[in-house]
């Protein structure tokens, strides 16, 4: 049977001055599948308006459209502004409520979840409790290999709600900062925060990012690490999405560790040298190995 991953959470609009992007974490996260050959299934919501019709215009050219998104009658499709550092660094201003606030339960959602092999989610899509109990109830109906993208966004998110999530997860992924955040940044190493939150939450696979210096990977009581690989950034919006994808893909096709991190970065870095967190890409032009 043909593998395939759920991907629930926001859809919107990312914006560069005068520049538009499709964007949202879990929907570049199935668009970085796609390009991997992994089957998807996306399940969102947009508004009934202009931006909201341009969207799904976009996901069925990518093949990501299907019942699965919804179409809100009140609430507008979502468009965050991005602002670049002179690092290049992302950071996000994001409207509040939009349609991604309030996606609903349904039979397809439920049904694809119990067969799916993978489900993706983030917090992002958790600050309303509408979208929230939605996910936790498509968690509570699957045996799926759930797949946390922690991928704060002040102030949209909520302690407990990180917690809740981490506990019915079996991958984790973060970032440096978030792991200071949630474990303590304290003078502990990474390795001993990492350990800590195994402890506490008893994933299978806890991935940290590290932005340029690359990432580690915990897996069966043992470490993973990569370098990362140098480029020329445009800019960061997307990358940690794409290395994520990477990430699933290698793990549903039973890659080894030290293969599955090294790609991740290699494909992450990729996008940092593209404009938007959408690029098209032939994963096997990109990855030398």
């Amino acid at each position: 049977m043909n593998k395939q991953v759920l991907c629930y959470g926001e859809v919107l609009w990312d914006t560069f001055g005068k520049t538009r992007k499709a964007g949202g974490a879990p929907m570049n996260v199935a668009w970085n599948l796609k390009q991997q050959n992994i089957d998807v299934a996306f399940a969102s919501s947009v508004g009934r308006d202009v931006l909201g019709d341009e969207l799904i215009n976009f996901l069925k050219k990518h093949g990501l459209h299907s019942p699965l998104v919804q179409q809100d009658e009140d609430l507008p499709t979502c468009v965050v502004t991005v602002q670049l550092d002179e690092q290049q660094q992302a950071t996000y201003i994001i409207p509040e409520p939009v349609s991604w606030d309030n996606i609903i339960v349904t039979n397809e959602l439920i049904k694809q979840a119990q067969t799916s092999s993978a489900i993706v989610f983030g917090t992002l899509v958790c600050r309303d409790e509408v979208s929230r109990d939605t996910l936790y109830e498509v968690l509570d109906s699957t045996s799926a290999l759930t797949v946390f993208d922690v991928n704060l966004r002040a102030p949209h998110y909520q302690l407990d709600t990180i917690q809740t999530l981490a506990a019915k997860s079996k991958v984790v992924k973060m970032n440096e900062e978030e792991a200071d955040l949630l474990i303590g940044g304290s003078s502990r190493s990474l390795k001993d925060k990492i350990i800590e939150f195994q402890k506490t939450y008893h994933p299978q696979t806890i991935c940290v990012t590290r932005g340029d210096k690359g990432a580690i990977l915990w897996h069966d009581d043992a470490f993973y690490e990569h370098p990362g690989f140098k480029v020329e950034v445009v800019d960061t919006v997307g990358a940690g999405d794409a290395f994520l994808a990477t990430l699933i893909s290698g793990l549903l096709n039973d890659l080894s560790m030290d293969q599955i991190v090294a790609k991740a970065c290699c494909v992450g870095a990729f996008v940092t040298s593209q404009r938007g967190a959408t690029p098209e890409y032939n994963i096997s032009e990109i990855v030398p190995f």
